[in-house]
């Protein structure tokens, strides 16, 4: 099988503010970065339908919706093949950062490369497998409901949920980001059978300090007010100005004394005259 098409990094940046922490940039508006790990994946445009572009795998088996204007943004899932229903779902709300999506949808694109369908691998029976990296991180384990688990950024901006044993929840994960509410709050929620190691690369982009490039006045205030926020372009440093300048006029550097011969090269200050012919009477 191919090989994933390598990830370009000379892309220009469309933004004037980097973000950091990535996931509190909110969405830019567009799936691009979530998309880059599977370019050479064949598209499909369709004018019906939830979703407005379908990415799938080669032979069909991962399928990744992009709903351009629907609160659930993305429906990406898996399938032991390409007619039967999926095994397990991934939806992801309008306000996630497209980088996080991409750390999921480059796993898979590699799994599918490996050939050896570990996208459809049994989850771990292990919770902490799935959220190893927020772990290593320092994240710490909040909540105290019973059958589940809940870890929280140090920051407390972002956090997961695990529902083990809760049958009046939804089974799953939960990554989220930002302050609760509409236009704030990011969600990626993992089906019960999801392959662990593929929740595993999602949260580690959580942890990833790359800052993520935004347009300032599209960023939401409650995010902006959270987030560190950087000029992409450093400001230019101040023009010198003519009192600036003016110390530096006229001053000439020191001649040195004695230093400099006055002789010729090839004559040394010990090097004898020559005689002088006698004169003529």
């Amino acid at each position: 099988m191919p090989a994933p098409a390598p990830r370009t990094t000379d892309t220009p940046v469309d933004g004037d503010v980097h973000v950091t922490p990535q996931y509190l940039a909110g969405s830019p508006g567009y799936g691009d970065a979530g998309f880059a790990p599977v370019a050479h994946w064949p598209h499909h445009h369709l004018d019906e339908g939830p979703h407005q572009l379908v990415v799938t795998s080669p032979d069909h088996r991962i399928r990744i919706g992009w709903a351009g204007d629907d609160y659930d943004l993305w429906t990406i899932s898996a399938a032991p093949d390409a007619i039967s229903g999926p095994q397990w779902t991934t939806i992801v709300n309008q306000n996630t950062p497209p980088e996080l999506v991409a750390a999921l949808t480059a796993t898979l694109a590699q799994d599918w490369a490996d050939g050896q369908d570990r996208f459809l691998a049994a989850p771990s029976p292990y919770w902490v497998d799935s959220v190893a990296p927020l772990v290593a991180a320092g994240w710490e384990r909040t909540g105290a409901e019973v059958g589940t688990v809940e870890l929280a950024a140090p920051d407390r901006n972002a956090g997961v949920y695990i529902n083990r044993s809760r049958r009046d929840l939804e089974d799953g994960t939960q990554l989220w980001a930002g302050p609760p509410g509409w236009g704030t709050r990011a969600e990626i929620t993992f089906s019960r059978r999801t392959p662990s190691h593929l929740i595993a690369a999602t949260a580690a982009a959580f942890t990833d300090p790359t800052p993520a490039a935004r347009w300032r006045e599209s960023l939401h205030p409650e995010l902006a007010a959270r987030a560190q926020l950087k000029p992409v372009v450093p400001p230019r440093p101040p023009v010198p100005t003519p009192r600036d300048l003016r110390p530096r006029l006229g001053v000439r550097p020191p001649v040195p004394v004695g230093s400099i011969p006055r002789w010729s090269t090839a004559t040394t200050p010990s090097a004898a005259l020559p005689a002088r012919p006698a004169a003529r009477r």
